[in-house]
C-alpha cells in the first residue's frame, strides 16, 4: 500500500518486480543517487566561522578547540563515529550547548553568549535529530510557530509558497496533524518550519534517519537544490549521500577535528576513507 491505495495485491514474486512498487518504496537506489554528478553553488567568502570553540557537558570536555568555516551557498559534511560531538557541536552554534570558550561568527556578527532564540533570529535554523514537531498541532500551526519573530532581512526569506516549491508534499498535508504524517512527511515538515522565516544556514542533524529509500531520495534532491538559497552543515551516517551531497567534508573524533576537506575526495578515495573515518 501507499497513501492509503494497494499498489499491488497478489504474490511476492508479483510485487518485488512491480515498477510501482519500486518507485515508492526503493526509488533509484542510494548508489545510483549519490553517482549523479550535482554542481556546486558554494562562494569562496565564509559565512559562519567557528574558532577555537571548547563545549562541556559538566565536566566532561566534548568539543576540543574546534576551528573551521562553512562558506556561503556551501553545503558541508560534519561527519565521525558515534560520540565524536557531531551534534553537540550543531547544538553549540545554536547556543543549546553553549560553547565555554571560542568563537562562532555569523558573518561579522559574534553569536558566543547569545541565547538560542536570538540566534536562531538571526539566521541560524536547526532541524534536531527525530524532528521535534509539536504532536496535535497542523502542519500549518507548525510552520506558523516556527516564523514567529524570525523577519529579520539577513537571510532567504520562506513564504508558504517557496516553502510548496521545495516541498510539494506539504501543501498536500496543510491541514493535517503533524503527528499523523509518514516519518519522511514529518522530516519534511520539520526542515521547512526550521527555513521559514529569514534562514542563512540549515543545521541538518541525521535527516535520512529511519527513512525509506524513495522518500531520501526525495530529501536529499530537495537539498540538493537548496545549495542555491542558502548554506548547510549536515551531519548523517548515510556515508555515500552524505559525501555526495555536500561540498566539503569536516571529520571528528573525540571532539576534534582531524581532517577537513573535498568530499569528493573522501567519496572517490577509499583508502583515504578509512584513514579519516576508519570506515
Amino acid at each position: 500500500m501507499n497513501d492509503g491505495q494497494v499498489l499491488v495485491d497478489g504474490s511476492v514474486g508479483r510485487a518485488r518486480a512491480s515498477p510501482k512498487v519500486q518507485e515508492v518504496y526503493i526509488g533509484s537506489g542510494t548508489h545510483a543517487l549519490a553517482g549523479r554528478p550535482r554542481h556546486s553553488a558554494a562562494q569562496p567568502q565564509p559565512l559562519l566561522v567557528l574558532d577555537g570553540v571548547n563545549t562541556f557537558y559538566g565536566k566532561s570536555h566534548i568539543l576540543r578547540d574546534v576551528t573551521f568555516e562553512v562558506r556561503e551557498k556551501e553545503i558541508l559534511a560534519l561527519l565521525g563515529r558515534n560520540g565524536a560531538g557531531k551534534s553537540t557541536l550543531l547544538k553549540s552554534i545554536v547556543g543549546i550547548a553553549p560553547a565555554a570558550t571560542g568563537s562562532i561568527l555569523l558573518g561579522s556578527e559574534q553569536l558566543t553568549g547569545l541565547s538560542s532564540a536570538e540566534i536562531t533570529r538571526r539566521g541560524i535554523s536547526y532541524v534536531p535529530q527525530g524532528r521535534g514537531l509539536f504532536a496535535g498541532m497542523t502542519v500549518a500551526e507548525n510552520m506558523e510557530l516556527g516564523r514567529l519573530r524570525r523577519r529579520n532581512q539577513a537571510g532567504t526569506y520562506w513564504d508558504e509558497d517557496k516553502i510548496f516549491a521545495f516541498f510539494p508534499r506539504i501543501k498536500e498535508r496543510w491541514r493535517s496533524a503533524a503527528d499523523y504524517l509518514s516519518g519522511g512527511e514529518q522530516q519534511m515538515v520539520a526542515v521547512a518550519r526550521a527555513l521559514v522565516g529569514d534562514t542563512r544556514v540549515l543545521l541538518l542533524d541525521e535527516p535520512f534517519e529511519g527513512l525509506a529509500p524513495a522518500v531520501i531520495e526525495e530529501l536529499f534532491e530537495a537539498f540538493d537544490k537548496l545549495r542555491q538559497e542558502i548554506s548547510i552543515l549536515i551531519v548523517d551516517h548515510h556515508l555515500d549521500l552524505a559525501l555526495a551531497l555536500s561540498d566539503r567534508t569536516v571529520a571528528l573524533e573525540r571532539g576534534q577535528i582531524i581532517h577537513v576537506g573535498p568530499s569528493q575526495a573522501l567519496s572517490e578515495d577509499l583508502d583515504l576513507r578509512r584513514k579519516v573515518l576508519w570506515l
